[in-house]
């Protein structure tokens, strides 16, 4: 679209004092400034439904449109130095160390090999789906899932039904799993990076984590035994017997560096440097480089034949790239809008989220997080809530830790109510189907979802955050 389309576009509908001169001022921001956010959201979740094809060779370009939304009304209302000055910011502080997490996460996991069968009985079955949630907190939702979904595939080739396992699968590994480090998925490392401690998550979520996993864990043996005995005598299986081997020893050793240097940067002080105008602290750099030197230390040391039976590839993360450079700049004048409060456009949410007396209402704090994020993607809707709760991390683990708990567990969570909710539910739901798995349509697994976990989550907001 041409410019002068756009800067017509920002003359109509944005209000001419919008930004400041050193950032945005959220109480001078009308609502129309949150359309690019919600307009790369939706694309996000409709274009692989209704248009594939068109998604698939131009969702870069499609990003960068909703991007330059943002991005141009911000240079004409509040100068070129605004402009740089949020970008910067937005890059340097979020986008950057976000997009290096996830990038030395996927790299790792795609490492580490499961080679070997297991029958897909009942017992087994758990376990392997237990395994996989415990490790999504670790290598992250992406990782474990990317790990688990062909060794839980290869146990149950030879079932006649199948596909209840790849949704439960869905359910725990790729989402409810990853709840308790920032490693787990990517709304909480958004959390850490505005100043929530490392193991917060893991404190004040694990109960409700323990319960939801348990559960739904629970729920899909008692349903893969009655399956199993209806199926009676199973196909011959066609992967042979062979003993479970784990290979890739040493990508273990570089979730623990990963590990370690988050921790670093979240306690080492060792100085800042100003970059265009925005404090780098030399930790947080450090970090990132860490990040780089672990992905490249993986790459060289992993055998390609590794990387081949894993299916390993660059396209989830280039994509997971370019949708989330414009997702992180349309965010920008909604979290301006969300810090302004009552006095934001925002404020009939305000109100929708708080009690008459002022407090928070947790219950709808978790079920509107995770509402979004059952159709949007969770990092984007966890910053809204974490900015609608006050933007204050220190406050929000002390006095407002139900609140946070709220949100988190909300994103997190709820991400498993649908394909488009967490990154890895849709290619979990591709790497089956190209197995030979019948998996549900969109419609219908939102009825898997809406009978095991809308129950489910009933509970945890009845249990956990009826305050």
């Amino acid at each position: 679209m041409p410019f002068r389309v756009l800067a017509l576009v920002a003359a109509m509908f944005l209000v001419p004092e919008a930004a400041g001169a050193a950032e945005l001022d959220g109480r001078a921001l009308g609502f129309a400034w949150a359309f690019p956010f919600i307009g790369i959201l939706l694309s996000i979740a409709l274009f692989p439904l209704f248009a594939a094809h068109t998604w698939e060779h131009h969702q870069g370009k499609i990003a960068a449109f909703w991007a330059l939304l943002t991005v141009i009304p911000i240079t004409l209302t509040g100068g070129a130095s605004t402009a740089v000055q949020v970008l910067t910011h937005t890059a340097l502080l979020e986008y950057i160390p976000f997009i290096l997490l996830l990038l030395a996460l996927f790299t790792v996991a795609g490492g580490i090999l499961v080679r070997g069968n297991i029958h897909g009985a009942p017992v087994s079955n758990t376990l392997l789906l237990a395994i996989g949630t415990a490790l999504a907190s670790v290598i992250g939702t992406t990782g474990a899932s990317m790990v688990m979904i062909r060794p839980v595939l290869r146990a149950n080739d030879d079932r006649r039904h199948n596909a209840h396992v790849v949704v439960f699968f869905i359910f725990l590994v790729s989402n409810i799993g990853g709840s308790l480090t920032p490693l787990g998925d990517p709304p909480l490392f958004l959390g850490f990076l505005r100043g929530v401690d490392f193991f917060w998550t893991t404190k004040h979520l694990f109960p409700q984590t323990l319960f939801a996993s348990g559960l739904v864990l629970l729920v899909f043996f008692f349903l893969d035994w009655m399956i199993y005995r209806a199926e009676g005598r199973t196909r011959p299986d066609p992967t042979p017997d062979n003993p479970v081997r784990i290979s890739g020893g040493l990508n273990f050793l570089l979730i623990g560096v990963i590990i370690a240097a988050i921790l670093m940067s979240a306690t080492a002080d060792l100085g800042r440097v100003m970059v265009l105008g925005i404090e780098v602290e030399w930790a947080n750099a450090l970090r990132d480089l860490i990040m780089v030197v672990v992905t490249v230390v993986s790459l060289t040391s992993t055998p390609q034949s590794a990387h081949e039976e894993n299916g390993f590839s660059w396209g989830p993360i280039k994509e997971v790239a370019k949708l989330f450079a414009g997702i992180f700049i349309t965010i920008i004048p909604v979290l301006a809008m969300l810090k302004a409060g009552s006095q934001g456009a925002f404020a009939p949410l305000v109100a929708l989220v708080t009690h008459a007396d002022g407090s928070a209402n947790n219950a709808a704090f978790f079920w509107l997080a995770g509402g979004l994020s059952s159709f949007l993607d969770n990092a984007p809707t966890y910053l809204v809530f974490f900015e609608l709760a006050g933007g204050d991390a220190q406050r929000l683990m002390t006095e407002g830790a139900l609140t946070l708990a709220a949100i988190s567990a909300g994103a997190v969570f709820m991400g498993a109510n649908s394909y488009i909710g967490n990154a890895p539910n849709f290619m979990v739901y591709a790497i089956a189907r190209e197995g030979g798995v019948k998996m549900p349509s969109f419609f219908a697994y939102l009825l898997w979802s809406g009978a095991v976990l809308i129950p489910t989550f009933l509970l945890v907001t009845f249990i956990f955050f009826r305050g």
